[in-house]
């Protein structure tokens, strides 16, 4: 259990529950579009990332609902957006994911690391791993016996001969590298970014960034020595910012359901969940992981715990009426489909519940969520979720919309399809305000 103290001083007008409340509301119904915005920061584009809300989002809520040296939490943290800004604006920052790719990303993006080390690590790997490409046979045997059998299988149909040699040669280079666990993870995650791009990077897929891979048997992939060369000379130069940053993070693999915090214990929640059976982060993840060491049927065991899924796994329980006659008119359709959505308001009650409890009182959470479709149902998730925030104890402040940048948010689909299915659910989302009772 992580214990975190508050710095909030005695006498700081700013921090009364009413000012935060009237604070919070003002910006609510401000603009929250941010498009043609760039991020300041380079270190969100070390890797890419499905369906990540963009910097400057998590970034005016923190500066202006937290003071310095408070902590902010994100107990779905993924790519560690939310955590990034908040090191850079001086805040503590706390997060929280069950996702192996997402845990390292976030490690990586806010761990201090010297960036000429860094940059000096990455090219010994490449030369190291062009030494390694001299004997094709030592890492053709290694590719037969490093992997299981249906681990294998997924990596030969995936990946072309010279990009299962090129990575294989990666991976030797940076084992033989790094011993540091900060250097490691982040030669890892130069190595991943090599593969989950938004073009499917040096394997045979499509659209892995949007996590909806398809096989693209014409695609000729770039070297992959090369590619991890030019990646991690970029990153490396993004790692410069930390160097300035005077707080620092907490990276937790956890459940958003059953956070491993104690009650009252952060100042900020700032987070952006799961859309309801829209993006499922193992089918893309898993590309870069099965070379980290994780088999398919590792990977596969992981599933049934990630929020949003179509795996159900609690019995039922009663929701909130509003939340119910949604659920209703959804079964009528589709019965399956209905236990679905269940589950993920059942999760998304637990998880706003666990909000509630870490959070101080007096203090505020935004989520960012957007509503979906279902068996040509519009689903208002956003409605649904502040109704669960209301049965949690929380206040609502308002909800704020904001169109999204299609470009920006990797979402699975483009912005000139035909409308219909996933498309109606991803082009608007909610940004939701609570704020909890002293």
């Amino acid at each position: 259990m992580v214990a975190v103290t508050s710095s909030t001083q005695a006498g700081e007008a700013w921090l009364t529950p009413a000012h935060l409340g009237e604070k919070l509301e003002h910006m609510l119904r401000g603009r929250l579009d941010f498009h043609g915005q760039r991020p300041e920061s380079a270190l969100h584009t070390i890797h890419a990332f499905a369906a990540k809300f963009p910097p400057q989002l998590p970034r005016v809520f923190i500066g202006a609902l937290t003071g310095p040296g408070e902590t902010v939490l994100d107990p779905m943290c993924g790519s560690g957006t939310a955590l990034v800004e908040a090191i850079l604006l001086n805040r503590s920052a706390i997060g929280v994911d069950i996702d192996p790719l997402a845990l390292l990303q976030s490690r990586v993006k806010t761990s201090p690391l010297d960036p000429g080390v860094a940059a000096a690590a990455v090219r010994r790997v490449g030369r190291r791993a062009e030494d390694f490409m001299a004997n094709t046979s030592a890492l053709r045997a290694e590719l037969k016996t490093r992997f299981d059998r249906e681990t294998k299988r997924f990596i030969e149909y995936w990946f072309l001969e010279r990009t299962r040699l090129e990575l294989m040669a990666l991976l030797r280079a940076i084992e033989a590298e790094a011993r540091d666990d900060v250097l490691r993870q982040f030669l890892e995650v130069v190595f991943s970014s090599t593969i989950v791009t938004k073009s499917g990077g040096v394997s045979l897929a499509r659209d892995l960034a949007h996590s909806r891979p398809h096989l693209d048997v014409s695609k000729q992939p770039e070297n992959a020595i090369k590619v991890f060369l030019a990646k991690g000379v970029r990153a490396a130069e993004a790692l410069k910012e930390l160097s300035s940053a005077h707080c620092s993070a907490k990276v937790l693999d956890g459940d958003a359901r059953r956070l491993p915090l104690s009650e009252g214990s952060v100042q900020l929640v700032v987070t952006s969940p799961p859309y309801a059976n829209a993006i499922d982060y193992p089918r893309a993840h898993k590309f870069s992981l099965v070379w980290l060491g994780y088999g398919i049927s590792e990977i596969r065991r992981l599933l049934p715990a990630y929020i949003g899924t179509e795996r159900i796994r609690t019995p039922y329980v009663r929701l909130p009426d509003s939340v119910e006659e949604v659920l209703s008119r959804v079964g009528r359709r589709d019965r399956r489909r209905e236990r679905v959505v269940r589950q993920y308001f059942t999760d998304m009650a637990q998880v706003v519940r666990e909000i509630y409890r870490v959070l101080e009182p007096g203090r505020a959470a935004v989520l960012v969520v957007g509503p979906s479709t279902c068996r040509g149902i519009r689903i208002d998730t956003p409605a649904c979720i502040a109704t669960l925030g209301k049965q949690s104890g929380f206040e609502v402040v308002g909800i704020g919309k904001r169109r999204l940048d299609r470009d920006r948010r990797m979402l699975p689909v483009s912005s000139d399809t035909n409308g219909s299915g996933i498309e109606l659910r991803v082009h608007e989302e909610a940004v939701i305000g609570f704020l909890k009772p002293r």
